[in-house]
């Protein structure tokens, strides 16, 4: 039987990886439509495990597999080709197989930076890898292969596109190739962390997002019943209590996503949920939001992106600034967690428009909000338009976090120094809040966050130790000190 071990590169930015160690689900889905077209399969997560390049040398070695799968988004791509070129250099007939967001559409590019990737997968792998697969293991031609892209006498051959699963309900998990006692939501101690996917795809324009190019603008939704049984299965067989709804957008069907509350209101799993959605869906669900707190959702990102609407419009987000405030105010009422983001560095970026999203982001009082950086996928919508304003080029640094874009009328390290500056003041502002706060569990909330904020993220590393600029009092509770108020 052969064998394909799928790998994790190992990529830290600082960001997400600061609240939570995240289960590589796109390998789960894979391993399980591997497995059941009849081969073997393991997960080697090296990012979580936050190991180098010589420990995935040696699980390579020990699992001896025939093929190596590697999913790669854009500040992923230069560590998985290294890892790409590890494998072979350890044994030149494992074939590797990438796929992914970046490789689905820069196959071109990356066949051009290295001979280590012997196919790309386009688009959705669970029909197109055990296809791909089993036409390999019997020395068949991959060019009848639908999804695919690979290099033949020098040239790039790319057979057509693979349709979207239409019903991904029941579709098999490989659950148990996890090593479990890897995953943990940080903030909430003693924790053990999963992953749903309740729905693929978005059908909204944003020009900066990849998911709307990678799905077609498209959108699928399991249904209640499967993604709840899902659920019922994470707790009872791996003891997971808090999830991660990983979808961009879990909620545009309404009765759907009642149903899934309702269901999970009935079942009482005891499992805190974490969840992403869009303004206008909280506040057309304002009649229902004590389900969603029943239902266990504790903490909501709200893609919010912008407190300019002249940069929401460039961004075709659909949305205004006054919905965006309504929803984070209607969350806050019944005490679900918010969480959102702005983005920095656009080309007519100046330090006044900064300062007026900073003071927006103020204003909107989220319990949480990030100052991202524009990044120009290369397959994005706006890449072309912002093609000329490019200023770096490594991949790495596609983060959200580094900044590469150069806006008309700022440098690259003043827009570095701004997200810095907007971070420090935003959340400096949130330390008298948390003092004041009235609910343990919120407080407790932001408390530890603060803590993994300060400790372990790429802000610490930037700004150094803000614990010198905070209230003393705040600084005590940080640090685990007695506190008399």
């Amino acid at each position: 039987m052969s064998k394909i071990l799928f790998i994790t590169p190992p990529f830290h930015a600082g960001v997400v990886e600061v609240a939570g160690s995240w289960v590589p689900l796109y390998h789960v889905y894979l391993a399980g439509a591997v497995r059941e077209a009849g081969f073997d399969a393991e997960i080697y997560d090296a990012m979580t495990k936050k190991v180098g390049y010589e420990e995935i040398a040696k699980r390579v070695e020990e699992s001896r597999p025939d093929y190596v799968g590697l999913s790669v988004i854009t500040c992923t791509e230069p560590d998985s080709i290294k890892v790409a070129e590890l494998v072979k250099e350890i044994s030149p007939r494992i074939r590797v197989i990438m796929g992914g967001v970046h490789a689905s559409f820069m196959y071109d590019e990356i066949f051009g930076k290295t001979d280590a990737v012997d196919f790309i997968v386009r688009g959705e792998g669970e029909v197109t890898l055990p296809e791909l697969l089993k036409v390999l293991d019997a020395g068949g031609n991959p060019e009848k292969v639908v999804g695919i892209a690979y290099r033949e006498d020098g040239n790039t051959v790319i057979t057509e596109g693979r349709p979207f699963v239409e019903n991904f309900d029941g579709l098999p998990m490989a659950w148990d190739l996890l090593d479990w006692d890897d995953y943990t939501y940080y903030i909430l101690p003693g924790s053990r962390l999963g992953a749903v996917c309740t729905s693929r795809g978005c059908g909204q324009e944003c020009t900066f997002c990849s998911q709307q190019k990678f799905w077609h603008r498209t959108w699928r939704g399991r249904s209640a019943e499967d993604v709840v049984r899902e659920m019922e299965l994470l707790r009872k067989e791996w003891d997971v209590d808090v999830v991660l709804f990983t979808d961009d957008y879990p909620s545009p069907d309404r009765e759907r996503w009642e149903r899934i509350l309702d269901l999970l209101i009935e079942r009482d799993l005891g499992m805190k949920i974490l969840m992403e959605t869009r303004a206008e869906d909280i506040i057309r669900d304002r009649d229902i939001l004590g389900k969603y707190k029943e239902a266990g959702i504790i903490h909501i990102y709200v893609g919010t992106e912008a407190t300019r609407q002249e940069s929401l419009d460039y961004l075709k987000k659909s949305l205004s600034i006054e919905e965006s405030r309504e929803a984070l105010r209607l969350l806050r009422e019944v005490g679900i967690i918010t969480e959102t983001s702005m983005i920095l560095g656009f080309p007519d970026e100046t330090w006044e428009s900064i300062e007026e999203t900073l003071r927006l982001a103020i204003d909107y009082n989220p319990d949480f909000a990030h100052f991202l950086a524009i990044a120009p996928w290369p397959y994005a919508d706006m890449y072309e338009e912002l093609k000329s304003h490019i200023a770096v080029r490594d991949y790495r640094k596609y983060n959200l976090i580094d900044p590469i874009i150069k806006p008309e009328a700022m440098t690259i390290e003043e827009i570095d120094q701004a997200i810095v500056e907007c971070y420090r003041a935003f959340y400096m502002n949130k330390y008298a809040q948390m003092l004041d706060e009235k609910d343990e569990f919120r407080k407790n909330y932001m408390i530890t966050s603060m803590k993994l904020m300060m400790s372990n993220s790429f802000i610490r590393k930037k700004i150094g130790n803000m614990s010198g600029d905070m209230p003393d009092e705040v600084r005590k509770i940080i640090e685990g000190e007695p506190v008399s108020r």
